[in-house]
């Protein structure tokens, strides 16, 4: 069986840096999440002044899976940016350990 490529954007996004895939899902992920809670909103709407079934029932529809996939993406950014405050307290604590040492190699006893 002749193995598939990969799609283009796979290797840009493994190549993106941490920072980069947080800033552009956060708010990505609440624009989806705005987007779906409008769409839900005018569901409702048409659902009460009497639309037909099929038209507001896709409407909903459509809007849940915004939200939905607005939340997987906003959670997704939240573990980017646990990622990036976790390697910024390390690099801190390995800097402060490395003075430590370095202090106790210098100073005359």
């Amino acid at each position: 069986m002749a193995k598939l490529a990969q799609p283009p954007g796979r290797r840009l996004v493994k190549r993106m840096s941490t920072r980069t895939k947080w800033l552009i899902l956060a708010p990505l992920s609440l624009m989806f999440i705005g987007a779906g809670l409008c769409v839900v909103s005018e569901a409702g709407h048409l659902k009460q002044t009497g639309a037909p079934f099929r038209q507001w029932f896709l409407l909903g529809t459509y809007g849940l899976i915004l939200v939905n996939g607005g939340l997987s993406l906003f959670g997704q950014a939240v573990r980017f940016r646990v990622q990036l405050d976790y390697r910024r307290f390390v690099r801190r604590e390995l800097k402060k350990r490395d003075l430590a040492r370095r202090k106790r190699k210098s100073s005359p006893d």
